[in-house]
């Protein structure tokens, strides 16, 4: 019988990846979850990777700027979910103080050894 185990957000370290972007993760052999932290203004830079996202807005409101120019632009508001397939071009701007949280398949590597640069700063 495989492992079993359950989590507490409150209970978990945040890490900080800037003044305005925080989260925390909890990865599966095949899957990720993670509470992102966003406050009103902060941008995820526009980026891309192998994984498959669902971007789920507990609180507050994000804009994505779907597509390598931004051509598509989608807010996504709390109880609101957005799906972006493997390799599309994204970026967001937290339109309010956002809790969103992210499943990605497979687990963003990059996220769990530090290696994503473009969130960190």
């Amino acid at each position: 019988m495989s492992d079993v185990a359950l989590f507490t957000w409150d209970e978990m370290p945040k890490e900080d990846l800037s003044p305005l972007i925080s989260r925390r993760l909890v990865t599966g052999d095949r899957m990720m979850l993670a509470h992102v932290y966003l406050k009103k203004g902060s941008i995820v830079p526009q980026h891309q990777h192998d994984n498959e996202q669902i971007t789920y807005i507990l609180e507050g409101a994000l804009r994505f700027f779907i597509g390598r120019n931004g051509e598509k632009v989608v807010d996504v508001h709390a109880g609101q979910v957005l799906h972006i397939p493997s390799n599309v071009w994204h970026k967001a701007e937290a339109l309010e103080d956002t809790l969103d949280v992210d499943v990605f398949s497979p687990p963003r590597q990059d996220w769990l050894d530090g290696s994503d640069a473009y969130l960190r700063g």
